[in-house]
C-alpha cells in the first residue's frame, strides 16, 4: 500500500506540473499580456509602449524560465500579488477557500446522507413504486443544471419583504440592513438556497449509483442465503448488503469534491457568494494572471488528492482489491 501511495504521489506531482504549465502558457499568451499592460498602465498605450512595459516587467523573458521562477515562488509560499484586489494572492485564496469550504461542508452534510438514503430505499426493492418514484426524482435533479434550479429556488423563495433570501434579488444593495453578500454575514436565510441548489444537483447522481449498486447486491447469492436462514430484512440490509453497496458510491462521493470546488462558479456568481468560484470568475474576467494561476493550482491539487483518497478508500472497502 505504501509503495502504491508513493507511486501515485509521484504521478500527482508530474500531473500537477504539466497542468499548471499549460495554464501558465495560456495566461501568458500575447493578447492577455497586452491587455494586462493596458490595464496596469494606460489603456491608450501604443504598441511600442506596451512592448516597453512588458519588457520592463520581465514578461519577455523565456517562458520556461518564468515558469520555473513561478513554481519556485509557489514552493516558498509566494503566490504573487493580485492586480485586481491589490492584495497578496495567498491571502485572497486562503480567505475565499474558507468561505467555499464552509459551503461545501454543508452541501455534503445535506447531499450525501440524503442521496444514500434515497439510493438504498430505491435499491432495496427494485421495480417497486418507491423505486420508480425515487429514481424519477434522482434523474430529474441530475438533469436540472445549477443555474436553472438556482433561479427557480430564487423565484420561489426569495422575497424583498423579509422572505427566505432577500439579498439575492438586488445584489450590490442593502435591503433592510442585510449584508450585500452571504460571506459578510452567513445566516440560514442567505445560506440555504446556495446549499440547496448544489445539493439537489449532486444528490441525484449519487442516489442513482447507490440504487444500482444496492439492487445488484440484493440479488447476490449470500443475500438469498441470509433470507433462507430467516434473517430479518432490516438486518440483511444493514449488516450484509449496505457495506458492499457503498463501494461504488464511495468513489462517486469523493469525485464530488472537485465538482463542488469548480461547480460553485455558477452558484457563487448567481447568489453573490464571494468564495473560490466567485474569485475565479473575477480573476478570469479581469485578466488577473497571478490569481488565476493560484486558483488553478488549488483546483488541480483538490482533484488529484481526492482521486488518491478515493483509490485508497476503495481498497479499504473492498478487501478483494489488491494494489501493486
Amino acid at each position: 500500500m505504501l509503495l502504491f501511495v508513493l507511486k501515485r504521489l509521484g504521478v500527482m506531482l508530474l500531473t500537477a506540473l504539466c497542468l499548471t504549465f499549460v495554464v501558465f502558457w495560456l495566461t501568458n499568451l500575447e493578447p492577455n499580456l497586452e491587455k494586462l499592460a493596458k490595464e496596469q498602465a494606460n489603456a491608450r498605450m501604443t504598441d511600442e509602449q506596451v512592448e516597453s512595459w512588458l519588457e520592463g516587467h520581465g514578461y519577455r523573458r523565456p517562458l520556461l524560465l518564468r515558469y520555473g521562477e513561478w513554481v519556485g515562488g509557489v514552493v516558498q509560499g509566494d503566490l504573487g500579488t493580485s492586480s485586481v484586489f491589490r492584495k497578496p494572492v495567498a491571502e485572497i485564496v486562503g480567505e475565499r477557500l474558507g468561505y467555499t469550504g464552509w459551503l461545501m461542508f454543508w452541501v455534503m452534510v445535506v447531499m450525501v446522507p440524503s442521496a444514500l438514503l434515497i439510493g438504498v430505499l430505491a435499491g432495496m426493492r427494485e421495480g417497486s413504486r418507491t423505486d420508480r418514484t425515487l429514481s424519477t426524482f434522482s434523474i430529474a435533479s441530475t438533469a436540472t443544471p445549477e443555474y436553472v434550479s438556482g433561479v427557480i429556488l430564487v423565484v420561489l423563495f426569495a422575497s424583498s419583504r423579509g422572505g427566505l433570501s432577500p439579498i439575492f434579488l438586488e445584489r450590490g444593495t442593502l435591503l433592510k440592513g442585510v449584508a450585500t453578500s452571504a460571506t459578510d454575514s452567513i445566516t440560514f436565510e442567505n445560506f440555504a438556497l446556495p446549499v440547496a441548489t448544489m445539493a439537489l444537483y449532486g444528490m441525484g447522481y449519487i442516489a442513482r449509483m447507490t440504487r444500482a449498486s444496492m439492487a445488484e447486491v440484493m440479488t447476490a447469492q449470500y443475500i438469498r442465503t441470509a433470507r433462507l436462514k430467516g434473517v430479518s430484512f432490516p438486518s440483511i440490509v444493514i449488516r450484509h448488503a449496505l457495506r458492499n453497496a457503498l463501494i461504488a458510491p464511495f468513489t462517486v462521493i469523493m469525485l464530488q469534491f472537485p465538482w463542488l470546488l469548480t461547480g460553485v462558479v455558477i452558484v457563487e456568481t448567481l447568489f453573490n457568494y464571494k468564495g473560490f468560484g466567485w474569485t475565479l470568475v473575477q480573476a478570469a474576467s479581469n485578466n488577473d494572471i497571478e490569481l488565476l494561476l493560484s486558483c488553478s493550482i488549488v483546483a488541480v491539487l483538490v482533484v488529484l488528492v481526492t482521486q488518491l483518497i478515493s483509490d485508497v478508500g476503495y481498497v479499504w472497502l473492498n478487501p478483494r482489491i489488491r494494489v501493486r
